[in-house]
């Protein structure tokens, strides 16, 4: 059951990446695409139907690690406490922004709002990055599972180690780039006019540099986590995912090439999915990598619940996943076709 929950982790994740990826990325990017008060609106009205129930994915990830990995969720919130806050008032300045811009019609008063949303979008992909570059660097963890991280230390990546170094800012710059690239797609395919135009031709942009980093980042991977490399060969799953995402990148190229915007998204979303899984399936059954040994990391094994926990949890995510999926699939059936600019006060 622990490799069951560790693979429903991975999903959860992989999910929360693709589905709140799209909205991140378009409020990066809506203050260089969307340059008039209609044109963001535009933007806003892409995303608005989706944002909130995105943001879902990460509370059912929370819960499958309360839940299945309890050791885990408490070593990381305690550990990761101030990049926490970070993150926490990143969501909130974002929600603000998104129902606060059109209360008042002052020009002022929308491009402050604006200038938060792209603010705070940008530094959830970056933080999310940076988090994950932490967890596949190691931490350090004491013989009770704990630890504590400084900012950063000398930002060589070497013991002692702090939040931030050269790889884990790294991959979340790469990170932002994706999402970027994921929400430019998002926007092509919901949006018409001079936004679908600058958001496509930012698309293509976008897309060839994670496809130039990732080969890079691949190797710093391996620099800080070795045997990295080894992993992936070695474990037919790594393999296939890493194939599944390669393939999702060609399709965004295809895609974007003959005009075929939701097809080049759903590219991006096979592409971001394929990267996780193939990482998750790289690094199983580690979860948490101690830099002093891996008899002192957390695992898949190590920090589960007990056998008879998993088993009835299961059958709870098993009737609730169901109805989540139904939700997602009437959302966008609903709101099939391109956004259109709220006006005066209505909508966003």
């Amino acid at each position: 059951m622990s490799e069951l929950w560790f693979a429903i982790a991975s999903v959860m994740l992989a999910i929360y990446v693709v589905m709140d990826g799209f909205d991140f990325g378009a409020g990066a990017l809506h203050l260089f695409v969307a340059k008039t008060d209609g044109e963001r609106r535009q933007v806003l009205a892409a995303i608005g139907p989706f944002w909130d129930g995105n943001e879902v994915w990460l509370l059912a990830l929370g819960g499958v690690l309360f839940v299945a990995f309890p050791t885990v969720l408490a070593s990381g919130l305690s550990g990761f406490y101030f990049a926490i806050f970070l993150v926490l008032w990143s969501f909130i300045l974002r929600g603000i922004a998104i129902e606060f811009r059109s209360h008042l019609e002052a020009g002022t008063w929308r491009a402050a709002w604006d200038f938060v949303f792209a603010t705070a979008s940008i530094a959830l992909p970056i933080l999310f990055g940076a988090a994950l570059g932490n967890l596949l660097r190691g931490l350090p963890l004491d013989h009770d599972g704990w630890f504590s991280l400084a900012l950063f230390t000398d930002f060589t990546a070497r013991d002692p180690v702090g939040i931030l170094d050269w790889y884990t800012v790294s991959v979340g710059i790469f990170a932002l780039l994706a999402l970027v690239a994921h929400g430019a797609l998002f926007l092509a395919w919901k949006t018409d006019g001079a936004v679908h135009e600058r958001t496509r031709a930012a698309a293509l942009w976008l897309y060839a540099g994670v496809a130039l980093l990732l080969p890079l980042l691949s190797i710093g991977t391996n620099v800080v986590r070795p045997g990295f490399f080894g992993n992936v060969a070695g474990r037919p799953l790594a393999v296939m995912a890493a194939l599944v995402a390669a393939g999702g990148m060609v399709t965004v190229f295809a895609g974007l090439r003959r005009h075929a915007h939701l097809t080049a998204f759903i590219g991006s979303a096979v592409f971001l999915a394929g990267l996780l899984a193939a990482t998750a399936a790289a690094v199983f059954p580690v979860m948490l990598h101690a830099t002093g040994g891996d008899a002192l990391s957390l695992t898949a094994y190590n920090a589960s619940a007990t056998e008879s926990s998993l088993r009835i949890a299961i059958r709870w995510w098993l009737v609730g996943i169901p109805l989540v999926a139904i939700y997602f699939t009437t959302v966008f059936r609903i709101h099939r076709g391109k956004a259109v600019a709220a006006v005066g006060r209505e909508g966003y």
